[in-house]
């Protein structure tokens, strides 16, 4: 107090004999000009990078919209549209670990924006092949298409059909096929989604530690906070875009819309895919140019001037001058003498490994089925793509925002520990596992398909498929098994095309087109003595739309049980690693999770999916196509018992955890003993740990949670 206050007198007097006020002005003024700046500079970066988030979300999801779009636009199965999704994880994962190291000593806001050009580029590249493919050719008979030649759809003998009409057709047949041989479009469709992951590399770990590195602390975690909510607003849009577009036809702009002849109800409509990557890209662009002005470093904020030197960078910095003009090959050789103790330092923990086996199982359960389920509904429930998009935008995507923002609720409001932590994440797996159960008793029957699902006498189908599609009614016709133009009968039954169906006639064109004389729509008991048909499959029973509401409902109430835990476990993920560790942790944690969850899911997946599959479609050269019909029941089995299967044995894990923290825990408070300290948990109190969680809860990066659907 004495050396202060002689400091005070001599300061006042000085100032009575020297004109040091307007030093002292100019001083305090550019202070508060250069805090000024300061919040300025990072608001701005905020703002950018909230955009960012929100263009990356959007293209990440308008992607698994247009999942069955592409598969039908480039007929591959489902196991090769998993490989084209996973292919972004892999294109993160190649530059992951250089971004990481050397972004930090560059300049972040600019390597940020040549990130956006990146991913604006593979998003431009996915939609390349629309304008180099040729147009979309669906399987039709030719009298549906406008001509002023009628075809009877049942060539009983082929010297019916004018010469000039089989040679055209074919002829475009040869061309299509050409063409097609060239090249196999889907792999540019795959290189751009690599090149979006490269591109989307440097926005999470650059820009979230550029925000950690000058903001004020308490605004630390709230700017964090306000860029991870954009993120979820993200997907919103990027479904809601995706149900746009599909109701576009796949060739809009190119072709005239009065000549084609099936409806975006139809199962070998293609929407327009291409047309929602065009605007992701622009979204990407724009959202890359503000990090082209940004300066590289910001003025430090005046609370963490003075405090640099504690914080956890500063471990790192040697004083002693001797120890500074130490060679780099040996400093090199320190740092990875201390890698290989850490590693084995982490996975020696149970809680970690536990967890981390328990995360990767059920990310796998979620992704794969996140990826499929605009399949699932379209199939299960015959609803179109535009349908389903709009339905999985509006209220899907919402309901895991708000399970978010409800387990992180419920952690501050009752002041979790670890132990509630567990607690609470294994109850909101487990409770959403079993009311995803319930989604098997709501599925809808197989739609009766003359030769696939019923016999052409109204009974089930039990022979090979191929076989059956030709019955007695349709022997005297000349068809062809791989043709898929489904036409539905007056009697409720759908035929594959109206040659199977063994219809003569038909009049008018186009899509009300209708067939007349069908032999074979006239021979099932439960029909009428009528034997016409109309263009297009016939649509699910009356029950099926009854389901779908009810699918809905508990579709919403499981995404948002699931996503309750996702904020505890993660706090748990942290609270259990040594601080010095944490980075560390959360890097092993997201690597594993990317290269055994994001890449194979989708892959494994589709490959069971293909499995139900009674019709592939033909590509024109030959070779097995995209699925055209699915068996209802056995997609349901598949589908719903393997993301349960999944989650059932990540719930296992998950009990494995709960039992080795209650088994280290103390019984006065629940909190972990200081046993833990050295290698597993190490906590204070509930309320040092809380404290510290309100911060985590908003900073820490959640790995593919839009996709907790």
């Amino acid at each position: 107090m004495e050396i202060s206050s002689k400091e005070n007198t001599q300061f006042f007097s000085n100032n009575t004999i020297l004109p040091v006020d307007r030093s002292s002005f100019k001083s305090e003024s550019s202070a508060s000009k250069e805090k000024l700046s300061c919040c300025g500079g990072i608001k701005i970066f905020v703002g950018a990078l909230s955009f960012v988030y929100f263009a990356k979300a959007l293209a990440g999801s308008y992607l698994k919209s247009t999942i069955t779009q592409i598969e039908r636009r480039f007929d591959i199965p489902s196991s090769l549209v998993g490989v084209i999704d996973g292919s972004f994880e892999i294109g993160n994962l190649l530059i992951i670990i250089l971004v990481s190291y050397f972004g930090a000593k560059l300049h972040r806001p600019r390597i940020i924006g040549a990130g956006c050009i990146i991913m604006s580029a593979g998003t431009f590249l996915i939609a390349m092949p629309q304008f180099f493919m040729g147009r979309y050719r669906y399987e039709t008979f030719p009298s549906t298409i406008n001509s002023t030649v009628s075809i009877s759809p049942c060539l009983q003998n082929k010297s019916q059909t004018p010469l000039s009409t089989l040679e055209k057709s074919q002829a475009k047949i040869n061309a299509g096929c050409e063409k097609e041989a060239g090249s196999s479009m889907w792999i540019y469709v795959l290189l751009g989604n690599l090149l979006r992951g490269i591109g989307e590399t440097p926005i999470q770990p650059l820009g979230i530690t550029y925000i950690d590195d000058y903001a004020i602390g308490e605004n630390a975690a709230l700017y964090i906070g306000c860029v991870q909510t954009v993120a979820i607003i993200g997907p919103i849009f990027g479904f809601l875009l995706g149900s746009l577009c599909a109701k576009l036809y796949v060739d809009i702009g190119f072709v005239d819309l009065d000549s084609v002849t099936i409806t975006h109800k139809d199962v070998q409509w293609v929407g327009a895919w291409w047309l929602g990557y065009l605007i992701a890209g622009v979204i990407s662009i724009l959202a890359g140019i503000p990090f082209w002005f940004l300066p590289k470093h910001l003025p430090k904020p005046e609370g963490r001037k003075d405090s640099s030197t504690s914080s956890e960078q500063s471990k790192f910095i040697t004083e002693d001058k001797k120890e500074q003009n130490k060679s780099y090959q040996h400093v090199k050789i320190a740092e990875m003498a201390k890698f290989l103790p850490s590693l084995k330092n982490l996975f020696g923990n149970p809680v970690y490994l536990l967890y981390l086996c328990a995360s990767i199982i059920q990310f796998n359960s979620l992704i794969g089925m996140v990826t499929y389920k605009p399949k699932y509904i379209e199939q299960q429930y015959g609803q179109t793509s535009s349908k389903t998009n709009f339905v999985i935008g509006l209220i899907n995507i919402p309901a895991v925002a708000f399970g978010i923002f409800s387990g992180g609720l419920i952690m501050k409001k009752f002041r979790i520990n670890v132990l509630g932590a567990a607690k609470l994440s294994l109850g909101s797996s487990f409770f959403g596992y079993l009311l995803l159960l319930s989604l098997f008793a709501m599925g809808c029957k197989n739609s009766d398909v003359a030769g696939l699902t019923v016999s052409y006498h109204g009974t089930k189908q039990t022979t090979d498929y191929e076989q059956a599609l030709f019955s007695e009614c349709n022997s005297g016709c000349s068809c062809s098994k791989n043709d898929w133009d489904p036409i539905c009968g007056e009697n409720g039954v759908t035929y594959v095309s109206a040659c199977l169906a063994g219809c003569q006639a038909s009049n008018s064109s186009g899509k009300d087109t209708v067939f007349f004389n069908c032999s074979c729509v006239g021979t099932l008991e439960s029909s009428s003595q009528s034997s016409s048909a109309v263009v297009g499959p016939c649509q699910k029973g009356n029950e099926c739309p009854k389901m779908f509401l009810y699918f809905l409902v508990i579709s919403v109430i499981t995404s948002y049980t699931l996503s309750v835990g996702g904020t505890p476990g993660y706090i748990l993920l942290l609270r259990c690693i040594k601080p010095h560790l944490k980075s560390f942790a959360l890097g092993i944690y997201t690597l594993a999770i990317r290269v055994l969850a994001g890449i194979p899911a989708p892959v494994y997946f589709g490959v069971a999916i293909d499995t139900t599959c009674l019709k592939w479609g033909s590509k024109r050269c030959g070779g097995r196509g995209a699925c055209r019909l699915y068996d209802s029941s056995a997609l349901r089995y598949v589908y719903l018992g393997l993301t349960l299967v999944l989650g059932m044995v990540s719930i296992f894990f998950s009990v494995a955890v709960l039992w080795v923290l209650r088994k280290s825990s103390s019984p006065q408070d629940e909190t972990l003993s200081a046993n833990w300290e050295r290698g597993a948990c190490g906590t204070k109190s509930r309320k040092d740990n809380f404290v510290n969680s309100d911060h985590l809860i908003q900073t820490t990066y959640w790995p593919e949670k839009e996709t907790r659907l």
